[in-house]
């Protein structure tokens, strides 16, 4: 199969679950107003079959990517360069476990093909990683921290149609990830290993903070879903058995969750074991999803631009029985 027809196809798939009107249901299934991808998301369990569609080589500098926007005819993705490494002080240094290190944020603007059309700078001084990232409308929600927990993120809001990033407020705490959820006007964004949740308004004033409901995996990137839930991905490095080098060697746990933004409870979770080129599990990093009430696809891309095979964006899809 070409991979033209494969990426042909996915833009299908996008556009069908466009159009799908909501499922209906009572409590314990599908709610009322759940869209197609929170249906489908709902029945995902760790016996469904994943079936790997296509591998996109992205042939430019990557660096470490952080978050994933796919859309009909563009990959959205933020990355952290790294031109000094953070070092861990002995002992914390007004209030910091590390220093703050150097380095340049990006978000890459790619066409389907994976050709970079702009490279979107972001970030100033020590405030140089953007996280995970999610699309309302025409915004794309960005947090740019400092690279170090408990410090500050600027929330930066991107013009699709100019793609000129503008920070909107500072958070005085490190913010990994962001989603905007438009039944409650409240963005949602999550801390340094993501065991916190904040709160706040699209103009930036604080709302309030929750705990992660979860607890299997620290979240590397989330996607709002309607209506009123977001679903995360992330992983937790587990040691392994003394005969495969004990605590100095780490087995990635992948996972995939499903949280209702009101509940503030996980309505699914999943395990994902499959493997990138580098030897990662594939929600390392940025994922993203869609659905048509068949089907979910899940977009990753989990190695770093200097690993094994530089940075892929691997397609997923699994059938879904309901």
């Amino acid at each position: 199969m070409s991979r033209r027809f494969v990426l042909s196809a996915f833009a299908a798939v996008l556009a069908a679950a466009a159009l799908i009107p909501p499922a209906g249901g009572a409590l314990g299934s599908p709610a009322r107003h759940d869209s197609t991808l929170a249906s489908d998301l709902r029945v995902v369990d760790r016996t469904t079959a994943w079936t790997l569609l296509s591998t996109l080589k992205l042939a430019f500098p990557t660096y470490h990517p952080e978050g994933l926007v796919v859309t009909r005819d563009r990959f959205y993705l933020s990355s952290t360069e790294i031109i000094e490494p953070t070092v861990k002080y002995p002992v914390p240094v007004g209030g910091y476990d590390r220093t703050p290190g150097k380095g340049v944020g990006h978000l890459f603007v790619i066409d389907r093909s994976g050709t970079l059309i702009k490279d979107v700078i972001l970030g100033h001084d020590i405030v140089y990683h953007p996280g995970g990232i999610d699309l309302s409308g025409d915004s794309l929600w960005v947090p740019v921290a400092q690279y170090r927990p408990n410090s500050s993120a600027d929330i930066v809001r991107v013009d699709l149609r100019t793609l000129r990033p503008t920070t909107v407020f500072t958070v005085g705490d490190h913010i990994g990830g962001i989603v905007y959820d438009p039944t409650s006007g409240r963005l949602v964004g999550n801390n340094w290993g993501s065991r916190t949740f904040y709160e706040w308004t699209r103009g930036g004033r604080p709302l309030g903070t929750w705990r992660n409901p979860e607890n299997l995996v620290d979240f590397q990137d989330c996607q709002y879903v309607p209506t009123g839930k977001m679903v995360c991905g992330g992983i937790t490095g587990l040691p392994q058995t003394p005969a495969a080098g004990g605590t100095a060697a780490q087995y990635e746990l992948g996972g995939i969750a499903l949280i209702d933004l009101h509940r503030r409870t996980i309505i699914n979770e999943f395990p994902f074991q499959q493997w990138s080129a580098a030897g990662h599990v594939m929600t390392r990093n940025p994922l993203k999803f869609a659905a048509d009430g068949r089907t979910v696809t899940m977009w990753a891309a989990p190695d770093n631009g200097e690993e094994t095979a530089g940075t892929q964006i691997y397609t997923w899809q699994a059938t879904v029985q309901h």
